[in-house]
């Protein structure tokens, strides 16, 4: 089969090919997956630059241990291990084969496996770029927003890099939840923000919403470009800060410092919550409700062909993507 395999570490030009390799084994409780579209998500470029350093020491020192990149998935099932009994062949299907720092089976390839427990249908109602591109991102807003949040009827929310992948899908959902959603983007994207259902939109180029008056139940940050200790100001009394960001703003490892720092803000009066994606049956579910209810819906800014993945990778690099960058298969 063909896939994307990844030599090194580096610009994702000069690091990722497509080649011919070997289809992946079925296990007893995976499916293999005739794979239609995947997406690119942060761990991607993060794996491809191999930056900061200290990250090799788990994924490989001078090559990743996973050869091929990509976790969302969308596809049609190919076969089933021994022990599936909900999935046969041809059944529609997304999810992810995210399995934590490295993917089971990388989705950036013709093929790829994943645990049966981390599929579920594909709603009819929305193409396999779509529902590839909801996975990671989907799942990261529906947990901060409903899990983390606890958004409710009321609720003021302030999403900061609304116009992102899990921003874009975070606005929805906290407004499926009932909130009041504020969006924080570029000028560019102030209408765009509008259209998904924020009911106040801040141009981040003319506008500090750290110095503005409003004050806000749940901050989600997905930029981090201020200190979260000046974030943390426009928190109501009992709000809750949700830095889910490795560092769009100045590099990984600002971004990972300023994690840093939220979390020693943790320890005193302020309440900082992270994310952590899992994905499974029930999130998956959850999320594909929301797709066909059409409350959620994907934003997919640019859409790649499977042999074009490394422009792909570096188009997520440039921290510029409207939504969600999608690869066709």
């Amino acid at each position: 089969m063909k896939a994307i395999v990844q030599v090194g570490y580096g610009p994702p030009e000069r690091v990722l090919a497509m080649q011919e390799v070997d289809r992946p084994p079925v296990g007893d409780e995976d499916v293999m997956v005739r794979v239609r579209a995947t997406s690119v998500n942060t761990p991607d470029w993060i794996a491809v630059s191999g930056t900061p350093y200290i990250l090799r020491l788990q994924s490989g020192l001078r090559r990743p241990k996973t050869r091929v990149r990509g976790t969302d998935v969308a596809g049609v099932i190919e076969a089933v291990g021994s022990k599936v009994t909900d999935f046969r062949p041809g059944d529609e299907v997304f999810g992810s084969a995210w399995a934590g720092l490295q993917p089971t089976s990388g989705t950036f390839a013709e093929f790829t496996v994943v645990p049966a427990s981390q599929l579920v249908g594909k709603p009819l109602n929305v193409t396999f770029e779509e529902a590839a591109a909801s996975v990671m991102s989907g799942i990261t807003a529906l947990i901060a927003m409903r899990d983390v949040g606890k958004v409710a009827p009321g609720s003021h929310v302030l999403i900061n890099g609304a116009s992102g992948g899990v921003g874009t899908l975070a606005v929805q959902v906290a407004k499926a939840l009932g909130a009041e959603v504020t969006g924080v983007s570029s000028t560019r994207n102030l209408e765009f923000l509008r259209s998904l259902g924020a009911d106040h939109v801040i141009d981040y180029t003319t506008e500090d919403f750290t110095l503005g008056e409003p004050r806000y139940d749940v901050i989600l940050d997905n930029v981090m470009n201020h200190p979260p200790s000046v974030t943390s100001r426009v928190l109501t009394p009992t709000g809750m800060l949700i830095p889910n960001s490795i560092g769009n703003s100045g590099g990984l490892l600002a971004g990972l410092m300023r994690g840093a720092r939220a979390a020693l803000l943790a320890r005193g009066s302020t309440n900082v919550q992270f994310v952590k994606c899992v994905v499974n049956r029930e999130y998956l579910d959850a999320l594909a409700t929301l797709l066909r209810s059409g409350e959620v819906k994907v934003t997919i800014g640019k859409t790649y062909q499977l042999s074009d993945a490394a422009d792909a990778v570096a188009h997520m690099l440039g921290h510029h993507a409207r939504g969600k960058v999608a690869i066709s298969v």
